[in-house]
């Protein structure tokens, strides 16, 4: 059975875009075929469209793939998250391994929906799943608690990612503040390391180069972490440093990023950054070089990881700012 995640703000976009067009809604009726009343439902939130429907507006309204990238239908596999969890809740002395990879798997697929749907899309469907997995860590016992408790651990980062996506730059760092203090608890340097990854993030949206050398340098050096989380903190801290003018340094963590790449280049991403690859590297090295001013390297290094991504993840919020980097380097 297929269902639909729609972002909470798709019914004020559309009838932002509407207006903006100088359409009414029997105009856009005509257009599009579909029935004034449903498009008002739309507007209104009373119903939601499929990605199918979104697509049809973004071309009526010339959108540009904005009302698409709201809207995702989810197969079975993606869509069973709440007979998944009730199960798992409604036999707490079965928690067994089969039970864990449950809960592991689910979070999985909720990862990779934020590579094809927007935060606001996700949030309150991912909170409400934190609060369940999180108590249920709490009251664990038995030999499989500990597994358990990093997978919690792994959600707690994952909504503060989510938040730092969205901007909302408090609740991330309160939340991302809890999971480093979860990640330390479970022993995992690969999660404590990825919670400073995410906090340079947040510091590089809000433009703030000496929070993002200061948090991917204490990823870079967080034991434990693996060699490509490593090799990607040191790209973007010296990213942090071009912005600081300190270009020397900045050129000694870049050679270091190189030389990691090239030892790590067989070894598999870890589960909290799956999406971590030699070829995606290129688009922070692309960051890096333009903050060295060098727009032909930037535009080169960006070019070939964009064109290395999934087509799928190009729409994903935290894509963006390489796309807008791509353009910047490209008109230098």
């Amino acid at each position: 059975m297929r269902r639909t995640i729609v972002d909470p703000r798709f019914p004020a976009r559309l009838r932002e875009l509407r207006r903006a067009r100088g359409l009414s809604l029997r105009d856009l009726s005509r257009v599009t075929y579909v029935s004034k009343s449903l498009l008002s439902e739309w507007e209104n939130g009373h119903r939601h469209p499929t990605a199918e429907a979104a697509a049809l507006l973004d071309r009526a309204l010339d959108a540009a793939g904005e009302l698409s990238g709201m809207v995702r239908d989810v197969g079975p596999g993606e869509g069973d998250e709440a007979d998944r969890l009730r199960y798992v809740l409604a036999h707490p002395m079965r928690l067994d391994a089969t039970a864990v990879d449950t809960l592991a798997d689910l979070l999985a697929v909720q990862r990779r929906l934020d590579d094809e749907c927007t935060p606001h899309a996700l949030l309150p469907w991912v909170e409400d799943q934190h609060r369940v997995v999180t108590a249920l860590a709490r009251s664990a016992r038995g030999p499989h608690a500990t597994r358990l408790a990093e997978i919690a651990a792994e959600w707690t980062q994952f909504v503060g990612w989510l938040h730092a996506e969205a901007r909302h730059d408090a609740t991330a760092v309160r939340m991302l503040g809890a999971a480093a203090v979860e990640a330390d608890a479970v022993g995992s340097g690969v999660l404590a390391a990825q919670v400073e990854n995410f906090r340079g993030y947040l510091e590089r949206q809000r433009g703030n180069p000496r929070g993002i050398v200061r948090h991917f340098l204490a990823a870079y050096h967080t034991p434990g972490a693996t060699g490509l989380q490593r090799a990607g903190d040191a790209i973007q801290a010296a990213h942090g440093l071009a912005l600081l003018d300190d270009r020397p340094a900045a050129e000694r963590l870049l050679g270091e990023a190189t030389d990691l790449i090239e030892r790590c280049a067989d070894e598999p991403a870890p589960r909290a950054a799956y999406w971590l690859s030699p070829t995606y590297h290129l688009l922070n090295l692309g960051l890096a070089y333009l903050g060295l001013g060098d727009s032909r390297k930037a535009a080169d290094h960006l070019r070939a990881g964009w064109d290395a991504l999934p087509q799928p993840w190009r729409g994903a919020e935290w894509a963006r700012e390489y796309r807008e980097a791509l353009a910047s380097a490209v008109r230098q």
